[in-house]
């Protein structure tokens, strides 16, 4: 069945740096575009950033472009999401997705459990 696991969460201070994995499994990753969501505490989700099947092109929301870097390696079937200058309000719920391909409407078939982010100091 499909997995999705995400690794690497935590508690940062302000202007500090994360990186977060996802590890896929049951479905052929190297043809999914794929996208990191977050959800913060009372809010709906929102898509973060969004890469296509080679890695060559990638999307940001405009809250974090600049400061995060989204990756993919093909051969071990893995996102990376590379956060940096960290700011309290990326706090939230942070998962990967599978997604028909780039779109600005949040839309997706699998996702896994998320990890947590939280920047306080």
């Amino acid at each position: 069945q499909v997995q999705l696991v995400e690794s690497g969460g935590g508690l940062v201070q302000p202007g500090g740096s994360l990186r977060l994995s996802c590890s896929a499994s049951g479905f052929t990753f190297s043809t999914a575009y794929m996208s990191w969501v977050r959800q913060a505490p009372g809010k709906g989700p929102e898509w973060v950033s969004q890469i296509n099947v080679g890695g060559t092109l990638a999307r940001y929301a405009d809250s974090v472009k600049g400061r995060f870097t989204i990756s993919r390696d093909n051969a071990k079937n893995t996102i990376d999401l590379q956060m940096d200058n960290l700011k309290p309000e990326d706090t939230a719920l942070y998962f990967c997705a599978r997604i028909p391909s780039f779109g600005d409407v949040l839309e997706y078939d699998y996702r896994g459990q998320g990890t947590q982010v939280t920047v306080s100091s």
